[in-house]
């Protein structure tokens, strides 16, 4: 609640435009802020001080008089006051005209550019939401500038189309300042929180979350692509491929990186050649280190006994020769008759 004291004594008084206060004010900084106000006052009681000019404003803030030239290019930039140069030997201490800002609104803002009236008094509604103002206020000292009502105009539409809540918007300004170094167009942040919601990220830490999911995504590249003695970024489709055998096939990276070492015999080693070792393991179940030496200890078992088996195939078959024919036929004989048939083939010898 905001009241005010009477009192009978007049010291004088001036009347300030609420268009001033609601639309224009919060946009500029406090310093051009006070020398408008300075030389408004002036400008409604002129006979008090005929000799008020631009250096009295700058002595009357401890200023230089170069933030005071400053603070009428903006206003004049707004189309608030226009700047009345003379002839003179003094270049800087020209005239300034205060435009009545009750024309300037109705001709400038509402006639021109109807659906504006409704959003200036949306600002200024917005205004009396706690979230709202703390998001403006921290908007201003990221940008190191106080936003345009235009640009809060926009900001607050941008939460309407994407149901982003103030704090994804500081967020978004926040990631920019970090990235680039300086403050980017409404147009920009806004180009980030659709890329936001089509990622189905809600609050900063849905955000925060994706970021270090990114971060660790790209470690994983790096640290397949230094195994194959890559030093180059991969490109799109190779991060497909190997997302593919992180979300779809659920591989742990020490898996991944044993099928790299598969290509160190292999001249010219690439993603597609590791893409055919991952999938023919996956297709075998395998996802992990232990599931891979369970698979190799399973195939050199029946190795083992595929080996035995043709071992014992050759030692079991064997081939006849005549001299096996040969034994055969004496143990046809009694040893009586083989001693016949030894003594009759003598006499033979001898005759």
């Amino acid at each position: 609640m905001f009241f005010k004291e009477i009192n009978e004594i007049d010291l004088g008084e001036i009347t300030i435009p609420n268009i001033f206060i609601d639309i224009f004010m919060p946009m500029a900084d406090g310093l051009y802020v006070k020398v408008y106000l300075l030389g408004y006052k002036q400008a409604c009681d002129y006979s008090s001080n005929p000799r008020f000019d631009n250096n009295s404003i700058a002595k009357n803030l401890n200023v230089p008089l170069s933030d005071v030239l400053l603070a009428w290019e903006f206003w004049e930039s707004k189309k608030i006051i226009k700047i009345h140069r003379t002839d003179g030997s003094d270049e800087f201490n020209y005239s300034i005209e205060f435009l009545d800002l009750k024309r300037v609104y109705m001709e400038n803002i509402v006639i021109d550019t109807p659906s504006i009236k409704s959003s200036s008094d949306r600002i200024v509604h917005s205004a009396e939401n706690p979230s709202i103002r703390k998001m403006f206020n921290s908007l201003n000292k990221i940008v190191g500038r106080y936003l345009d009502p235009s640009e809060k105009i926009s900001l607050m539409e941008i939460m309407d189309k994407y149901n982003m809540s103030p704090d994804m918007i500081i967020c978004a300004y926040e990631h920019v300042k970090e990235r680039t170094g300086n403050s980017k167009s409404v147009k920009y942040i806004e180009g980030i929180i659709r890329n936001w919601y089509d990622s189905n990220l809600y609050t900063p830490q849905d955000v925060k979350d994706s970021f270090a999911l990114r971060s660790e995504r790209q470690m994983m590249y790096r640290t397949i692509f230094n195994e194959l003695g890559f030093s180059r970024q991969p490109s799109r489709s190779e991060k497909q491929i190997m997302d593919e055998w992180i979300d779809k096939f659920q591989m742990d990276i020490e898996v991944i990186l044993e099928a790299c070492s598969k290509s160190k015999n292999v001249s010219n080693p690439s993603i597609s050649y590791i893409n055919g070792v991952v999938k023919s393991w996956n297709n075998s179940n395998i996802k992990n280190l232990k599931d891979l030496q369970e698979a190799e200890d399973l195939l050199n078992s029946k190795d083992k006994v595929k080996k035995k088996n043709t071992s014992n195939n050759n030692t079991d078959v064997f081939k006849k020769t005549k001299f096996h024919n040969f034994n055969e036929t004496f143990t046809q004989y009694t040893p009586d008759e083989l001693d016949e048939i030894i003594k009759k083939s003598q006499k033979e010898k001898f005759r």
